[in-house]
């Protein structure tokens, strides 16, 4: 897992309009990286619409989604809820892994790898300053906003 003070790692990455979009990409501004497990899904889209019911109050800092679902997937779920900010695409989940949230998970008994929902805030200068791990969707767009005023 990548700890607070470290650099976030670099990254090549599809959006969800099919443009490759890279860590340098996003510099020069704090950035939000929030990593999510799977589009269209409860959890996630509140997750989401969080972020982009706040995205007015995040001016000077970037806000972006990023899970294991195709470019297309990420095109349609933010047509669907009005999705204004970018969704990566990570469907090797390489970036999940050098971030530490591709991890093994469990439901009805099932043992599955899948995306631990976390959220890593990223200076102007590429340090992350601020993790949030096992997320609760509801609120969490609330505290990113606080942690970004304390940057």
């Amino acid at each position: 897992m990548i700890e607070e003070g470290a650099v976030f790692p670099d990254f090549e990455l599809m959006d969800q309009h099919g443009a490759a979009r890279k860590r340098s990409d996003f510099r020069g501004k704090p950035t939000v990286f929030y990593f999510y497990p799977k589009d269209d899904t409860p959890g996630c889209t509140k997750e989401a619409c969080g972020f982009r019911d706040q995205l007015p109050r995040f001016a000077g800092a970037h806000v972006v989604g990023i899970s294991p679902d195709s470019a297309e997937s990420h095109g349609k779920f933010a047509k669907k809820h009005g999705l204004d900010f970018p969704l990566l695409a990570d469907t090797e989940h390489l970036l999940a892994e050098a971030c530490g949230v591709w991890v093994e998970k469990s439901m009805y008994g099932k043992k599955y790898m899948g995306i631990e929902r976390t959220t890593f805030l990223v200076d102007s200068e590429g340090v992350v300053r601020k993790v949030w791990r096992i997320v609760k969707p509801e609120g969490h767009a609330e505290e990113v906003l606080e942690a970004i005023s304390k940057l």
